[in-house]
């Protein structure tokens, strides 16, 4: 048994492809609408977070072999619990990871942090987009929401809890923009425009994550990008196409 840490498009396409290769497999997601996009596409899947105890016990558990971390580039906390979890329970840990991806645009920023991404978009201030999720709504909601010549654009997944946590944190309804990609270079444009937005905050989640058409659209209309770079993580075994991944598998148990 194998076991996927999942929840992203090209996560399940691996997983499929482990599966396709002869390996029983199991995934893991954070959420149900994840959970119910992994069963229909015939995969097992386990919802909910793993602390890397529950990691432990799980793979022992399961008789998982191996854990094939291809969570998402920002899902650092999932990370590291699965390579603890996994040394612990002593089986390989292999991380898919996404590439990386460099631009060249003038008006990008790169940050290391959330909060210096919150910082350098006080610094500009107009209107502000921001595609960076829920998760750490709160952390540009406190430094952005009540400051002077400011409106803040929440641009995030359609849920209910994503909703009731924007609420809670005081942003309008008419900043809100639920909706689900990935978009195009015209519609991130067309969405630009329609807001006036003059700065745009993001991850550097990679070309899957249509990084590169949410920056190319806010050059194009000379829009300052704020980037988040990706956390440093340790992952020891690294690789960025489906291939290496389940050759090391074989490798590992040929």
């Amino acid at each position: 048994m194998i076991l996927c840490l999942a929840g992203t498009s090209d996560a399940r396409a691996l997983a499929l492809e482990i599966k396709k290769a002869g390996y029983s497999i199991l995934t893991t997601v954070v959420t149900e609408n994840a959970g119910k996009e992994m069963k229909a596409y015939g995969l097992d899947v386990h919802v909910g977070r793993l602390t890397s105890e529950q990691f432990a016990s799980f793979i022992e558990q399961h008789g998982v072999k191996a854990v094939v971390d291809a969570s998402h580039p920002f899902a650092e906390e999932a990370s590291k619990n699965a390579i603890q979890g996994a040394a612990h329970a002593n089986v390989p840990y292999i991380r898919y990871e996404r590439e990386t991806q460099t631009f060249q645009q003038k008006n990008v920023t790169v940050v290391s942090s959330y909060g210096e991404a919150a910082e350098k978009a006080a610094e500009k201030k107009g209107v502000i987009m921001l595609t960076t999720g829920s998760k750490t709504l709160q952390i540009f909601a406190e430094k952005l929401l009540n400051l002077p010549d400011t409106r803040v654009v929440a641009r995030m997944l359609p849920r209910k809890d994503n909703m009731e946590k924007c609420e809670q944190l005081g942003f309008p309804q008419k900043d809100i923009v639920a909706i689900q990609g990935p978009f195009s270079k015209e519609f991130n444009r067309a969405l630009y425009k329609q807001y006036g937005v003059t700065v745009m905050v993001t991850k550097e989640s990679g070309k899957v994550g249509t990084v590169d058409e949410k920056v190319e659209a806010a050059a194009e209309l000379g829009i300052e990008t704020i980037m988040i770079k990706r956390p440093s993580v340790e992952y020891g075994t690294v690789y960025s196409d489906f291939t290496a991944v389940i050759n090391h598998l074989n490798q590992t148990f040929e």
